[in-house]
């Protein structure tokens, strides 16, 4: 169970994900108020938790309540304190699946406590009430779990004609180079659609010939009736040769036949899509009118040269994001109107905060792994010895092995994972 998930929400800054991770020198510092009550924060904390409950007849502070909660694969953690000056912290431990009890571990969790607490009654068929809670901050395996057993949604690739294997091929890294025996983990869409579109950089600095190429493509219009050879400005500031516009309008049966298959997410990836993204949009923008319920384009999520890792990124989000949406619309569902007021954010694979709108399958995909590796880094950064640390968390469902050097000089952020152990061949952004 990633059990240290919880104690890095707890002391994680709300906010976008950032370029460099936590960034405090004396970390062991900063989570004690999540393993003692002896803290100046515990004592400011239960000094006004114990003001608050010395007498009944004065009002409950307002949002006196925060959760923290590890949601794994098999086991469901929730860490809260609560304005209880005798008891301030409060944990437990439930089925991340039980449905004959509860539609959400979390939420479940969250009432129990509440109602404990407070002492008032809340039904489990009833909203949970939120006007005490000040925020709640999870970490999940849900899409970890969902890559690993190849239990995402359905979806279809949308490419350039021509690259159609682009991704399967990958870009040739072998991490097991003496390896005579190499089985490729399954790709995770369905369906490839190839698209009669292209889009080129143009080296205007050193080849006079892409100009000339340029114009004599914009004098004429290619043999099947495609509009060609226009010169744009790319996003990069770099000069674009669209050599073939896309056809939406061929595109769009093609789609249909997609959704009369069940198939309703898409990952888009065109070639130069980071320097000239229109295309991508455009496609993204006809496949949504016609109801596909998640599309990832490439240049929105990672607008970065390399087709290959950004395709990978683009494929895995849209593979994963439909279950992340369906869990948290369960979990979220459950509680009353308040819940806009109160600050609800998932811990992202880069160690930082997301609000629940913006968490995403690509980002997702070590939300729990991460919440170890802070929470785990954090309580042991500051000895004096300084010597590195290697946390292993096992679940009932994946394990996780990291290793935090022991400086105090904070957490640098990686931003592409070629050695994840379900596909070590394919480069993802997280």
């Amino acid at each position: 169970m990633h059990a240290a998930a919880a104690a890095a929400a707890a002391v994680a800054p709300v906010g976008a994900p950032r370029s460099r991770g936590l960034r405090r020198p004396h970390g062991r510092a900063a989570v004690v108020r999540g393993a003692s009550a002896s803290s100046s924060s515990d004592a400011s904390s239960s000094s006004s938790s114990s003001s608050s409950s010395s007498s009944s007849s004065n009002p409950p502070r307002s949002r006196d309540f925060r959760f923290c909660v590890d949601r794994g694969g098999t086991f469901t953690d929730v860490y809260a304190e609560v304005p209880d000056a005798a008891n301030p912290f409060r944990t437990l431990k439930l089925l991340s699946e039980d449905p004959a009890n509860y539609e959400s571990a979390p939420r479940e969790g969250i009432r129990r406590i509440l109602e404990e607490v407070t002492g008032n009654a809340i039904p489990r068929d009833a909203p949970v009430p939120t006007e005490r809670i000040e925020f709640i901050r999870m970490g999940t395996t849900v899409a970890t779990n969902a890559l690993l057993e190849r239990d995402g949604a359905r979806s279809a690739l949308v490419v350039t004609r021509g690259f159609k294997d682009l991704l399967e091929i990958g870009n040739q890294a072998r991490p097991d180079i003496f390896d005579l025996k190499i089985e490729r983990p399954s790709r995770l869409y369905e369906r490839v659609l190839e698209v009669d579109e292209r889009a080129r950089v143009l080296d205007t600095r050193s080849r006079a010939s892409d100009r000339e190429a340029a114009s004599a493509a914009s004098a004429a219009a290619d043999d099947d009736g495609a509009a060609g050879g226009v010169v744009v400005a790319g996003v990069t500031g770099e000069d674009i040769l669209v050599e073939r516009a896309i056809d939406l309008e061929a595109l769009r049966p093609r789609l249909q036949a997609l959704l009369d298959d069940g198939i309703k997410s898409l990952a888009v990836v065109f070639m130069h899509a980071y320097a000239f993204p229109n295309h991508e949009r455009a496609a993204g923008d006809l496949a949504r009118s016609m109801g596909f319920e998640r599309v990832s384009t490439s240049s929105e999520l990672v607008p970065m040269v390399k087709i290959v890792p950004r395709g990978h990124t683009a494929s895995v989000d849209a593979y994963l994001t439909p279950c992340i949406r369906t869990y948290l619309d369960a979990f979220l569902s459950g509680f009353d109107d308040g819940l806009k007021d109160v600050n609800v954010s998932f811990m992202q694979s880069d160690g930082g905060l997301t609000p629940a709108g913006s968490f995403s399958g690509y980002k997702a995909i070590l939300s729990g792994p991460a919440g170890g590796v802070v929470g785990f880094a954090r309580t042991t950064s500051g000895e004096a010895d300084g010597a590195p640390v290697i946390g292993f968390d096992m679940g009932g469902t994946s394990t996780d092995v990291s290793r935090h050097d022991g400086a105090s000089t904070g957490f640098e952020q990686v931003t592409e994972v070629r050695s994840i152990h379900w596909s070590p061949y394919d480069p993802v952004r997280v």
